[in-house]
């Protein structure tokens, strides 16, 4: 990973520090709790590069897609090994039930049935959209490219705004004001929560490339249909975020075959490109709490993503999270395990509009979103707000293993369009997801 962290940047972060200092300290006076510090000392702009990876089971080298003759490969990937795990399904809007999600009046919807996979083509024949007629789930980029989604500069002013958009979502991330632990700090003065340690993060400090001893990346056209072309040149740290980027760009696609029937080769050109990153075959974990704090544009055709899959068995029978997913105006939380048909998931799903929350800045905030999971149920939040419980007792392949008992790795992407995602004609490019941190904490 690169190490030349501009002096500008630096600046923004040591002011984020100090603001987050001074209010610690007043809310220290007014609450007159001893955990108050520790808690805002854990704020992702902590000065750790990221990442050791201790804790980790291994990835164990599932893949999550068919290679597809270079398309959709997994770029230094070491994982061959394992057993046939695919990639990334629809998501819940396979499920057959999970709707718009109270369009009107703003609630949230809740899904247990089982849905139809959207995935590769190689490996399984093509599905049918669910009944409720959606479909589902190293050279630095342009600098024109750089700004944030509303095209803004990060001058020192916008670095403060979102300073405070990250604070306040800290606030949240247990439900309330700076719940946090009482145990001495970690790496970079994280302090984990109560009962537990930090096994494993990126604070994404460094400007650069995404660390290689944490990341690998998916490449080329991968699952449901979608529009982008994964590259790893869409992925970049600056300013002390993850900035996976969407733009609308033209590539040939080299697997190109014409008359062919695959998606995936008969498509000459790529018009979006993004980028899709993974854990695969260097970290993964069993059980714990998974956090990120993280910005997504809520806009047509963006589809974004970070979820998890088991490291063994083919999917949906090895597993998957999505513990975040926006697409069509929602976000979702869901779980999913295998049925007797092959490729077909059961989910466990609930959804939320995102016009529900009230607020119309919604997306230009920071967000936090966690997993809590162990040998008995899988819990979702939102900013602190339970959006889904799943026991595992009932998320059971047919052969009656749980793929919940087993490690899972973490993926972070940003899909454009395909079979959930949506037109994103009138979507304003390049966009941008914003990861700020990621961290597994397992219990003591």
């Amino acid at each position: 990973m690169m190490t030349n962290e501009h002096d500008e940047n630096a600046m923004g972060k040591k002011r984020h520090a100090v603001r987050s200092n001074t209010k610690v300290a007043a809310r220290h006076v007014t609450v007159a709790s001893a955990l108050l510090l520790g808690a805002m000392a854990a704020h992702c702009g902590s000065d750790d590069g990221g990442g050791d990876g201790s804790g980790g089971t291994g990835g164990g080298g599932a893949s999550v897609h068919d290679a597809a003759g270079g398309s959709g490969g997994i770029t230094n990937d070491a994982a061959s090994g394992a057993a046939g795990t695919t990639g990334r399904d629809a998501s819940a809007g396979s499920s057959g039930g999970n709707d718009a999600a109270g369009t009107g009046g703003g609630g949230g919807a809740r899904d247990g049935s089982t849905g139809v996979d959207t995935r590769d083509a190689t490996l399984q024949p093509e599905a049918t959209p669910p009944p409720d007629g959606t479909s589902r789930p190293d050279t630095p980029p342009p600098s024109d490219a750089s700004a944030p989604p509303d095209g803004t500069p990060q001058d020192g002013t916008v670095r403060d705004a979102i300073a405070d958009s990250k604070d306040a979502s800290l606030d949240n991330r247990d439900g309330s004001p700076d719940a946090g632990g009482t145990s001495d700090a970690g790496d970079g003065g994280i302090v984990p929560p109560t009962g537990y340690k930090l096994v494993w993060h990126d604070e994404f400090d460094l400007d650069g490339r995404p660390s290689v001893a944490n990341w690998k990346y998916e490449n080329g056209f991968v699952r449901n249909e979608e529009l982008q072309w994964y590259q790893p040149d869409n992925a970049r740290v600056e300013g002390g975020l993850l900035i996976i980027e969407g733009r609308r760009e033209r590539v040939a696609n080299p697997n190109y075959q014409a008359g062919s029937s695959d998606w995936k080769t008969n498509r000459q050109y790529a018009e979006y490109t993004s980028a899709s990153l993974l854990t695969s075959g260097l970290h993964s974990w069993q059980f714990g709490r998974l956090e990120m704090l993280g910005r997504i544009v809520a806009k047509a055709g963006l589809w974004p993503a970070w979820w998890t899959l088991g490291n063994s068995g083919e999917w949906p029978s090895n597993g998957e999270v999505d513990i975040m997913e926006y697409y069509s105006g929602k976000v979702l939380a869901n779980v999913a395990c295998g049925t007797t048909t092959r490729w077909v998931a059961k989910w466990d799903s609930f959804s939320k509009t995102v016009s529900s929350f009230g607020d119309p800045a919604w997306d230009t905030k920071f967000h936090s979103w966690r997993m809590d999971w162990d040998d008995q149920k899988i819990d979702l939040y939102l900013d602190g707000t339970l959006m889904n419980t799943s026991n595992l007792a009932d998320m059971l392949n047919p052969d009656g293993m749980s793929p919940f008992r087993q490690p899972h790795y973490m993926m972070l992407n940003l899909a454009i369009g395909g079979m959930n995602g949506g037109d994103p004609a009138s979507t304003a490019f390049p966009t941008r997801y914003e990861v700020d941190c990621v961290r597994v904490f397992q219990k003591l």
